[in-house]
Order: structure tokens, then sequence, then C-alpha cells
């Protein structure tokens, strides 16, 4: 049976203690998402290609630049560059994460620990002020340092979750936060989009270079901004690991924790059975939120000002789309609803393969349609996860559950960039995403979802 020090309120909260702790988790989702929204998905692939092609010897504004760069000594073509450089994060990632998790399982100050982290990555962003002219090199290691941080404080804030809410629970509370995370993110990404919209001016590429460049660090002040938040509202739930090893070196203690977890692992292969269903079902999803764009200019030729309201429209529906799945999750269980919302990730394919092109409102549409089963099916699986996780090793786990997120999240470009390459069609590579949602479908169906919360040594919810 998991120890309720790690799984569930302590006994001196109060009901009124514990809403409060819970705001605070809420409201880091709500400061982070604005790195993801503003930052990776629309701003700096954009600003730091652009700073590269000028330190390649291309012109402001210009169509095409074959220029190369030399990070290194490398020569990179300066289109690649960035690219290559999320490819680095992804595996520097790989590395970093679980030593995280293991000594937030280990500290008795993880608050300190998601403050570090957070802060970290939030002044990196805040530094791209510092962005400016050719300085490519600059750009790219302060992007390492803020996406690296940015996953470690989101292994450090998910390993709050089992000790913030019962088995029962979860799944709402998992909910709430992406819920206010989207709307957060998307609230920020708007003032910037409105921001950029009418301050910018089309024969002035440098304006609206720059103004990219104070959207990107916006999003590091409203992170820096909001994380005050929960460092107040939030509590130390520290182990009972943690508290017989007070006074040791965390760091060291947790090196060594992961070392035993990644023998000891084995030992619970149900969970690592629904880590491989994640890691498939997973990238479809994250395929189709990074492909989306190209999708809808390169085959769809729609215009810019329709992608963007799409973008929105997925934002502010991922709010309601999140909750809504959480509200059918305690009527059927989070395993039977993540199921469900897969079927309807299959739709989204099929609707997105059948959609006629120069048409924004279909589009529109499903956009609509993805924000809906977007926020839902990302919350309610993390929320799942965290019944398979053995008491007092969250953080560590968790650490393992964001490089299934993030660490993978190749697979399923590369399928849509070989299929694109062998059929020059991007409607046959979208509907190629298929094989993600149905084999992952497949997996998680076949995990015994009761039998493997028990085997984590913890208690099943009342409704699975």
């Amino acid at each position: 049976m998991a120890d309720p020090v790690t799984t569930t309120p302590t006994t001196v909260d109060t009901p009124a203690g514990l809403r409060r702790e819970r705001r605070g988790w809420y409201l880091y989702d709500w400061a982070n998402s604005a790195f993801q929204t503003t930052v990776i998905t629309v701003f700096l692939g954009p600003f730091l290609t652009t700073v590269t092609e000028l330190a390649a010897g291309c012109e402001l504004g210009a169509d095409t630049c074959d220029g190369y760069v030399h990070p290194l000594g490398v020569r990179v073509a300066a289109g690649s560059y960035y690219p290559y450089l999320i490819s680095l994060s992804v595996l520097l990632t790989v590395f970093v994460l679980p030593v995280v998790g293991a000594i937030a399982d280990r500290t008795v100050h993880k608050k300190r620990l998601l403050a570090g982290a957070a802060f970290t990555g939030a002044g990196a962003t805040i530094a791209m002020a510092l962005v400016t002219g050719d300085r490519y090199l600059l750009g790219g290691a302060l992007f390492l340092v803020a996406n690296i941080a940015f996953g470690a404080a989101v292994v450090v804030y998910n390993s709050f979750l089992p000790q913030l809410a019962g088995p029962d629970e979860r799944d709402a509370v998992s909910s709430r936060g992406w819920a206010i995370g989207y709307l957060g993110g998307g609230l920020l990404l708007a003032l910037n989009l409105v921001a950029v919209t009418l301050l910018s001016e089309d024969d002035n590429p440098q304006r609206t270079l720059d103004l990219a460049r104070w959207s990107i660090v916006s999003a590091g002040v409203w992170w820096a901004v909001f994380t005050l938040v929960p460092l107040r509202w939030l509590r130390e739930h520290p182990t009972a690991e943690a508290l017989r090893g007070a006074g040791r070196n965390v760091v060291t203690d947790g090196f060594r924790q992961l070392g035993r977890t990644l023998r000891e692992i084995k030992a619970y292969p149900l969970t690592l059975f629904f880590l491989l269903a994640f890691l498939v079902y997973n990238d479809g999803i994250q395929t189709v939120i990074t492909l989306a764009s190209q999708y809808g200019t390169e085959e769809l030729r729609l215009g810019q000002s329709t992608l963007i309201v799409t973008i929105l429209l997925v934002q502010f529906l991922a709010f309601g789309g999140a909750l809504a799945l959480g509200a059918l999750a305690r009527r059927i269980g989070a395993w039977k609803t993540v199921l469900l919302s897969l079927v309807l990730w299959t739709g989204v394919i099929i609707g997105a393969f059948r959609l006629p092109a120069e048409a924004p409102l279909p589009f529109m549409i499903l956009g609509g349609a993805i924000g809906l089963v977007l926020g839902g099916s990302q919350a309610l699986s993390r929320s799942l996860f965290s019944q398979l996780i053995p008491a007092g090793k969250e953080g560590e786990y968790y650490g393992f559950y964001e490089i299934s997120d993030k660490g993978t999240s190749w697979l399923g470009p590369l399928a849509f960039g070989l299929v694109f390459q062998l059929t020059s069609s991007y409607r046959v590579g979208l509907v190629s995403l298929l094989i993600f949602f149905v084999v992952g479908f497949a997996l998680l169906a076949a995990v015994p979802i009761r039998r493997a919360i028990v085997a984590a040594g913890n208690t099943p919810p009342r409704v699975l």
C-alpha cells in the first residue's frame, strides 16, 4: 500500500490549505505554458533562423538563404541550425530529467528545486533580449538552457500531483492544471500576436524581428512572475526516504538512487508497458501539433492569418476540453477516457486528410476539434501514470515520463517525412500518423490498469 506521506495530502492539511496548495500548483502551469506557446510554438523558430541567416551573410527579409554558419567548427546550413538545436536539447534532456527527478525524491526542499529550474529557464528566456544582430550562438545556447530547465521544472512540478490529491481526485486536479495552463499560454500568445499584427510593418523586417524578440522576452517575464505564486502557496511534502537522508548530499544521493531505480524498474513491467503505450500515442499527438501549420501552409495553401486564428482557437478550446474530459473521467475512469480520446484523434486525422484546399473555415473547425481532445488526453495520461508510480519515487518516474513525452518526439515527424519523400503528398504523410494512434490504443487497451496500480503498491481509484 502506498505511503500516505507521498500519495495523499498530509493529515495536518485543512481543506482551505489544500485548496490553496492546489491553486498554487495550477498556477505553475499558467506560468510555464507561456514558454511552450509563445516561444516554442510560434516565435523562436523563425526568430532564431533569421538571426542565423544574418550570421551566414544573408540579407534581412530575403526570401531564400543558402548561407552556412560554423558553430564549433561544424558547417551547418542556416535553415538547419534551429532543428539541430531541438535535437540536441532532446538528447541532453534524456540524460538530465531522470537525475532531476531522483534529486526531487531525495530532497526535503523540493520547492527550491522547482524554483531553481523555473527561474533558470525564465532567466535564459529573458536573456534573449541580448540576441541581436548575428548572435546566433548566444541564441542557441540560451535556448538549450531554457528548454532543458523547462523540462526539469515540469518533472518537479508533476511530482507534486500525487501529494496534492488522492487516487479518486487526481484526474480532476490534473485536468484543472492542464486547462489553466492552456488558458494562460493562450492569453499571452494572443497579446503578443495582437502586438505583432498592429506594430509590424511590411517594408521593415527589422521591426518584425525586434517584435518577435520582445515577444519571446515577455514569455520569460510571465514565467518568472507567475512562478512566485506556487512557490508561496505550495508546501514541502518530503518523502520518508528524504526525511531519513536529511543533511546528506542530495545530488550524489540522487545519482545513487537513480542507479538503483534503473536496476529495479523491471519489477514494474506494467508501468513500463504503460510508458510504451504513452510513448507511441503521444508521439502521434505531438506530431500533429508540430506539423499542423506546415500542412495548412503547404498542402491546404492557407494564409498566415488563418493559422494564427487556428492556433489561438486550439489554445482556448483546450481549456474547455481538458475540463470536459476530466469530468467524463469521473464517470467512466481515466483509462477509458484516454482510450476514447485516441479514437477521437483517429477521427481528427481522417478529417484532416479530407480537408479541401484554400478553405479556412473547415481547417479552423478541425483545429477546434483538436483543442477539445488535446488537453484532456494529455492531462489524464499524466494523472493515470501517477497511479502507477511506486511511493516515494514520483520525481524519478516523472523524469522517465517526460522523456517519453519529449525525448522521442522525432519518431512521428520522421515517419511523416519518409512517407512524404516517397509519395510527395502531405495528405498521405498525415495519414501515416494513424499508426501511432491505432498501435497506441491497442497497447493502452492491453494494460490491465487495476492490476498495474496494485502492483505499484497503490490503491486503485473507485472508477477506472
